[in-house]
């Protein structure tokens, strides 16, 4: 888990705290999970257990949103996050209502901050992960 992931779960403002916990455990998973999977991983240590209604609830909402993508597992789906993190959805969010308008916002921002142009220009040239 990264720095910003673990601030990002402390202070999340685009998922709900279920919404968040659950995209944790989506985050940590090798690949896709059941509902019953999730529920498993979010009531280990939990003393008071969450629904697998609750849960299945969550996971469709999130698969709504554009977090979660839902395949057909069986009788029922498997879930995995469809965004590495939660500033990935709140950018999708912000393009999503403001549409290429919040791009040149973004930009003007980058143009205007040294640190982020830097920063901007070097995932340009060598991608996310760096």
């Amino acid at each position: 888990m990264t720095a910003d992931r673990s601030r990002a779960s402390q202070e999340c403002l685009v998922f709900g705290p279920l919404e968040n916990q659950i995209m944790e455990v989506l985050w940590q998973a090798p690949g896709p999970m059941t509902v019953r999977e999730v529920l498993g991983a979010l009531n280990t240590g939990r003393d008071t257990p969450l629904a697998y209604t609750t849960v299945m609830t969550v996971l469709s909402r999130l698969a709504e949103k554009g977090a979660a993508n839902r395949t057909k597992a069986g009788r029922g789906y498997a879930y995995a996050p469809c965004v590495t993190d939660e500033a990935a959805m709140a950018v999708r969010e912000v393009i999503r209502d403001f549409g290429v308008s919040a791009v040149g916002h973004f930009l003007d921002e980058i143009r205007n901050v040294p640190d982020l142009r830097e920063r901007f220009e070097k995932l340009l040239h060598e991608g996310p992960g760096h």
